[in-house]
């Protein structure tokens, strides 16, 4: 009996059984496949098999460090949870050229280093190629990586069984297909099996193994695929950082053994990812009391769980035009204008014949409330052409009323403002921290954003 036709898309996997030129689900164009009714229903053996163990009471689990395997690079083991667990399946998705085969290839070769077998599948490189990249962020290669240039994850698989490494990273999972699938590479289907192929590899009993997925990025900055892929595997990593700079930022967006959110910091360089442990020196300028420069300020934000010192740069100058100009490489704009609008308002100042440029060193994106004292700290230091004592951070939030709003995490902030050598803090008077607690950080409580300017600038 003939099977009936049908359409899939091939980016949500909505099935019809008419043609639509745009997907009824997810609304793209020109997605829906044609295919047999039922061709993707059936499912690989090897995930039906009977699994010979009982289950086991929950407070009778074992559970050791010894799960975890930790690489010599600090910000990876942050962004991991504290390194990598032995039975999971990670995906790693960023804009093209953002260094994802490069970061793995790293941890690839920094665990073949200590002894373990490392199976790198590329569906888009060949061999030559994967080497080349390697002798030329790597000091030495080692002997544990094996390469292997191929599309079709059976073939892969028959390496696993033959090499048994520790550690396999697939390079991308949207390049493979199996055999026992007629569809073309990059389907919902195929990219779906060989996750769940690759997720039972890495959940074997007897042989628990480390699994790394690359997944492209859709033009749309997305994980290309079924939503699907995500929920599947235990970690999803993003690769973020604009290709003209060489910071770049690691982050989870889901983690099943570490916190969600979690970000660790690199710097691009010809020898790969560079690991930046300190990144509250990164995103600083030393300077001097000599040295000091109008429009300079420091605030601390929170990043994860890890706390930064940040420094954000303003120039205000002056405009020709009826409407002048706001301009923020960190900063969304609307969020810039109300911080000059309370300003004029709460504290005096006219900007209506001021450009007013905001960027923070390093690049890094100003997310947090917290550094609105030092935005707003900024911008009027240069304003007035004097700058702001070297040895001060500020750490607050400023409400429409002008009044300097708590933070969370406080004490955490002080913490390592204390720890980096700065000696006078300014917070809101609503925060509870308890000044005795700083040994040489002077915390000063303040009420309003008039108040801060005072103090600082004499007006």
């Amino acid at each position: 009996m003939k099977k009936k036709i049908v359409y899939q898309c091939n980016k949500c996997g909505y099935i019809s059984h008419g043609f639509f030129g745009k997907c009824p689900n997810c609304g793209s164009w020109n997605s829906l496949e044609e295919k047999e009714e039922g061709s993707s229903s059936g499912k690989t053996p090897t995930r039906t098999k009977k699994v010979k163990k009982d289950a086991q009471k929950l407070n009778t689990v074992a559970v050791s460090s010894d799960e975890r395997v930790k690489t010599s690079i600090e910000e990876f083991n942050r962004v991991m949870g504290g390194g990598i667990v032995r039975d999971s399946v990670s995906i790693l998705t960023a804009k093209p050229g953002s260094g994802k085969s490069t970061l793995l290839m790293q941890v690839a070769n920094d665990l073949a280093n200590k002894g373990m077998r490392v199976l790198y599948a590329s569906g888009e490189e060949s061999e030559t190629q994967i080497k080349m990249r390697a002798e030329r962020i790597l000091d030495k290669l080692s002997e544990n990586i094996w390469v292997y240039s191929v599309t079709s994850l059976n073939s892969v698989l028959d390496q696993v069984e033959k090499i048994d490494p520790q550690l396999i990273i697939i390079d991308s999972i949207q390049t493979f297909t199996l055999d026992e699938f007629p569809q073309r590479p990059g389907t919902p289907t195929q990219t779906m099996e060989c996750a769940y192929k690759m997720t039972e590899v890495a959940k074997d009993i007897e042989k628990p193994r480390m699994v790394f997925l690359v997944g492209q990025m859709t033009k749309q900055d997305e994980l290309a695929g079924v939503r699907s892929l995500e929920h599947l595997v235990d970690t999803v990593l993003l690769i973020d950082g604009d290709s003209s700079e060489d910071l770049r930022s690691l982050m989870t967006t889901k983690n099943r053994y570490g916190s969600t959110g979690e970000i660790g910091f690199f710097s691009m360089t010809e020898k790969g990812m560079i690991s930046i442990d300190n990144p509250s020196e990164y995103f600083m300028t030393k300077r001097s009391v000599a040295e000091q420069v109008p429009g300079s300020s420091l605030s601390v934000i929170r990043e994860g769980t890890r706390p930064i010192i940040l420094e954000t740069e303003a120039l205000a100058s002056k405009s020709f035009l009826p409407y002048p100009s706001r301009i923020s490489e960190s900063v969304r704009r609307e969020h810039l204008n109300t911080l000059v609008s309370i300003l004029e308002e709460r504290a005096g100042i006219t900007f209506l014949d001021k450009n007013i440029v905001v960027k923070s060193t390093g690049g890094i994106k100003v997310k947090e409330q917290a550094s609105n004292l030092s935005v707003m700290v900024s911008i009027v230091s240069s304003t007035l052409n004097q700058p702001v004592e070297a040895n001060s951070v500020f750490v607050a939030d400023v409400g429409l009323t002008g009044e300097l709003k708590n933070v969370p995490s406080l004490d955490v902030r002080l913490k390592e403002a204390e720890r980096m050598g700065f000696k006078k803090a300014y917070v809101s008077q609503y925060s509870n921290v308890k000044e005795e607690n700083y040994k040489d950080l002077e915390v000063i409580k303040m009420s309003t954003i008039s108040e801060v300017l005072a103090k600082i600038f004499n007006i």
